[in-house]
Order: structure tokens, then sequence, then C-alpha cells
């Protein structure tokens, strides 16, 4: 797989262990609102969608005025703790260091100033050639659309790109683009799951990449 000249990335679940400070800002914006607060086992099963289908699962009601109250509240508690615990899973700054001879990109549902704030604070923003995150004018993984703005702004012939991340939405985006795909077993997703999905590689550590793309 040497011939691999884009790697692209998913975040929660893939680079960042993030679980926990998302399932706290949940539960301190359902505080806030009088809405009773969630296991966090329960919210963590709900990380990977992007953050407003994020909310539709944890209040369990898809009234849009509430969404877009426990929104604007979840934004607020987030920003400040986003950073609290996250950190990157083992062995991800040394993938990221030995990759830097190829292009490298992260694609991930989260909202962008998230993502952004976080990239900084965790000091890796500098390593990516390019960062697509969740913006009104984008789809969301699993649709293509983000893997195939990534390829076309890095001009990237999609059968030398690959996509590795930890959901369903990964390996099912990579797929529609005509990407390789590689799930993470080690992430937030199911194990099962994924290899039912039949991405071309399953990995248990961030470290067989190296193995497999060198």
């Amino acid at each position: 797989m040497s011939h691999v000249e884009l790697l692209i990335f998913d975040l929660d679940g893939t680079l960042i262990d993030s679980k926990r400070d998302i399932a706290t800002s949940v539960n301190l914006t359902f505080r806030d609102m009088g809405l009773p607060e969630k296991p966090n086992e329960l919210i963590y099963s709900f990380v990977g969608n992007g953050v407003r289908q994020l909310m539709i699962d944890a209040v369990g009601v898809n009234d849009p005025n509430l969404i877009d109250q426990t929104l604007q509240c979840f934004e607020t508690h987030y920003l400040k703790h986003l950073l609290d615990e996250t950190c990157l899973f083992p062995g991800v700054k040394e993938v990221l260091d030995h990759f830097q001879d190829k292009k490298i990109a992260l694609v991930t549902n989260k909202p962008v100033t998230y993502t952004d704030k976080i990239a900084e604070g965790l000091h890796f923003l500098e390593i990516f050639d390019l960062i697509v995150a969740a913006k009104p004018s984008l789809q969301l993984k699993p649709h293509p659309e983000m893997l195939l703005t990534t390829l076309e702004t890095l001009d990237i012939d999609p059968r030398k790109a690959v996509m590795i991340g930890d959901s369903l939405n990964d390996i099912h985006a990579a797929q529609a683009a005509g990407v390789l795909s590689c799930g993470v077993a080690y992430g937030f997703g199911d194990a099962e799951e994924l290899k039912i999905a039949n991405p071309d590689f399953l990995i248990d550590s961030s470290e067989e990449l190296i193995g497999i793309f060198s």
C-alpha cells in the first residue's frame, strides 16, 4: 500500500479520545435546561454523527426549537471543557509524524469551531495539509461530499487515498467516494459492525498504519 499518497483521518474515536468531555458537556447542558441527565456510556454511543444529531439522540426528541436551545447551551459548555480530558490516542502523534512525506487530511463531522480549538490545543493543527470539518454547506459523512472535496482540493486520485475512521460513517463515506477504507477497532465504534461493513483494512492500534501504508 505504499502507493497511497493521502491518508484521511477521522477525529473523535480515531485520533482523539474525547468522549468524556463530550458527555460532561451534554449533561451540563441537560442540567441547565432541566432535562434528565444520561449515563456517559449512552452518550458515547451517540458520538460521530455531528453535534445536532448527538443532541437529538441524547434528548430523545427531535423538536427543532428544543434542539436549537440545547445546541446553544452545549456550545457554551463544550468550548469550556473540550480540552479537560481529551487527548490523542497512544501512538497517534508518532504515526502522524511518520507520514509527513505523504499528504495528510482530517475529515470530521465535528463542527469547525470545536475541531480547530482541539487541533490547536493538542498541537497537531500544523500537521495536516487540509482540515474539513462540519459546516452548513457540506453534507456530513456517510455522504461522500467531504471526502470528494478533500480529494479535489489536494488533487489526489481516489485510488491513492485511504479514509481511516472508527465508525460506519467513515467506512461508508470511503466506499461511496471510491477511496480505500481502514476501520479503527480501538475507537468509539462497534468493532463487529466495522468488520461487517467490510473495510479494506481493520486495525487495533494506530501504529499498525505504519506497517500498512509506508
